[in-house]
């Protein structure tokens, strides 16, 4: 080992200074290369932490990412912050302890930290910026809401009644890219910050996105227009009846062999009726008497003058006038005459009013009835039937068949003639050209490239480092493990006279001073036969030199 270890330094006393630093740059350059490679191994993936950050918001995180010790890097044009895959939650969770991000917006937060003395129109102004975060970061929260904004404007409350006034709102939105509202969205965004200030109505909010389009221009809460809502509701139904037909011809005709399309005539009209019907009697007997009045009226003619004595019998009421059988006759001026009075007219009369059957029927019609449906219902005519020996054959429709899936869908549909329904069911032969879809090689699977990209990477490592071997590290070192330089003066080295190699030499020997081991004794091998001259002269000043 001492040996060795004597012989290494003897080499390396014998090079020169360019091989020095060629020895001492190659293996500065493997070890580089190693290092790159290992790290390059051992890099974290990175993953988003958060995207769209104000700058407010990217500068407080990155300081606290570097109070954390946690990693990271830009993405996106410095859109977007990554950290290392494992630390993303861990990283998310400890900066929702630190409030972060705030989003670009305050929030109540703001009344936290009032100063003493404040005014009441500071603090009024505080209040109206602190709803307006708050009403911003709720409307955040909708999936396609990218950013918003919410502007209120809140008059000063008056006595006076005249001159009180509603307070109205506007809202800016910032949809990610490719996203839309819908009705039902921009309504609910509507009615969350109505209600959220006070005496706020729906019809004072505006709406608007990032494009300068009015949102909220259909959702004032009138009937103009088509609302949303009962587009929806058509498209149900006749989803609905399409789904009923196709379920109910399918186990018959195969699920590929039957095609249906509704289309429903819905009405959408609010009707109120109010009616008020009498009934004629039809059986006095039974009516109830509501009222009765009678009247009589006599006209008569007596004696032509007053007669008789005046007494008690003159001061009594008249009895009841009756006409008599026989007209009476007496003297006239006689006490009897009176009696004999006659009636010339008589007329009496009767009123009655009967109760009289009356109803009043208020209706109200429902919303959304069906005027008419039009369904159209195509069947294969020409389909393959498979028998019990496996044999596949083309079978037709006959009348019969036709007849029983034309009842089977009146049955689904609710047929009604009256309602002015239609109905077309036609056979016909499909077509069969399917859509052949190509399967995606194994070799572009998402799963096969990422390990692809694992493996290239680590083959990649081990290239690295065998190229760092036996390409910088090995001929680096090889000079230090070479055979002594063999002279041409026969000393080999050791201090003989030099003789030129084209006197002395063999022809066909090589003197390779940075050869293997083996090579240099196959060399001397040639030598020794080609020249024993030169050997035992080595071998002679060997001998003298006392080594």
């Amino acid at each position: 080992m001492a040996e060795q270890e004597n012989t290494v330094l003897r080499q390396l006393n014998q090079l020169n200074l360019q091989q020095i630093m060629g020895l001492v740059v190659g293996i500065a350059a493997s070890i580089a290369l190693i290092t790159g490679a290992w790290m390059w191994g051992q890099a974290p993936d990175y993953r988003l932490l958060y995207s769209n950050l104000s700058d407010r918001d990217g500068g407080a995180i990155i300081e606290s990412l570097q109070q954390l010790n946690i990693p990271y890097k830009f993405a996106d044009g410095g859109g977007a912050l990554m950290v290392p895959s494992n630390q993303v939650h861990e990283a998310r969770l400890k900066l929702a302890t630190q409030g972060l991000p705030k989003g670009g917006t305050v929030g109540f937060e703001l009344m936290e930290n009032q100063r003493f003395g404040i005014t009441q129109f500071a603090e009024q102004v505080n209040y109206q910026r602190a709803l307006e975060g708050e009403l911003a970061r709720s409307v955040q929260s909708i999936g396609a809401v990218a950013g918003a904004r919410v502007h209120l404007a809140i008059p000063k409350p008056s006595v006076f009644v005249k001159d009180q006034q509603k307070p109205s709102a506007s809202v800016v939105l910032n949809l990610h890219g490719g996203r839309l509202l819908d009705a039902a969205q921009v309504s609910a965004i509507i009615h969350l910050i109505s209600s959220s200030v006070p005496e706020l109505s729906a019809k004072s909010v505006t709406v608007v996105d990032q494009n300068g389009t009015l949102l909220s221009a259909n959702h004032d809460g009138g009937n103009d227009g088509l609302d949303g809502n009962q587009l929806k509701y058509v498209q149900q139904i006749e989803q609905n009846y399409v789904k009923r037909i196709e379920a109910l011809l399918m186990p018959l005709l195969g699920a590929n062999n039957v095609r249906a399309q509704v289309t429903a005539d819905i009405d959408f009209s609010r009707t109120e009726q109010t009616a008020e019907i009498y009934k004629p009697n039809q059986n006095a007997a039974e009516n109830t008497i509501r009222s009765q009045q009678s009247s009589e009226t006599m006209n008569g003619s007596g004696l032509n003058g007053a007669s008789g004595i005046p007494g008690a019998l003159t001061n009594q009421p008249p009895v009841p006038a009756t006409a008599p059988i026989v007209a009476a006759t007496g003297a006239p001026g006689g006490a009897a005459g009176a009696s004999n009075a006659s009636v010339s007219n008589l007329q009496k009369e009767s009123t009655i009013n009967y109760e009289v059957d009356r109803t009043i029927r208020h209706t109200i019609l429902p919303v959304g009835m069906i005027k008419r449906i039009s369904v159209a219902v195509v069947v294969n005519g020409n389909r393959k039937v498979t028998d019990a020996k496996g044999k596949s054959s083309i079978k037709t429709l006959s009348d019969a068949e036709k007849t029983q899936i034309n009842n089977l869908v009146k049955d689904a549909m609710g047929f009604d003639q009256a309602r002015g329904d239609i109905l077309n069911v036609q056979a016909a032969a499909f077509n069969e050209d399917k859509e052949i879809i190509e399967e995606v090689p194994i070799w572009k699977q998402p799963g096969t490239v990422e390990l692809a990209k694992e493996i290239v990477k680590y083959l990649l490592i081990g290239l690295a480092m065998l190229f760092a071997i036996f390409g910088i590290i090995k001929p680096a070192l090889r000079p230090l493990f070479a055979a002594p330089e063999f002279k041409a003066g026969g000393d080999f080295g050791l201090g003989g006279e030099e003789r030129a190699p084209e006197q002395n030499a063999p022809e066909n020997v090589s003197y390779n001073t940075v050869a293997p081991y083996e090579q240099n004794l196959q060399v001397a091998r040639q030598i020794s036969q080609q020249d024993p001259k030169i050997v035992a002269s080595v071998i002679k000043e060997w001998v003298g030199s006392n080594e």
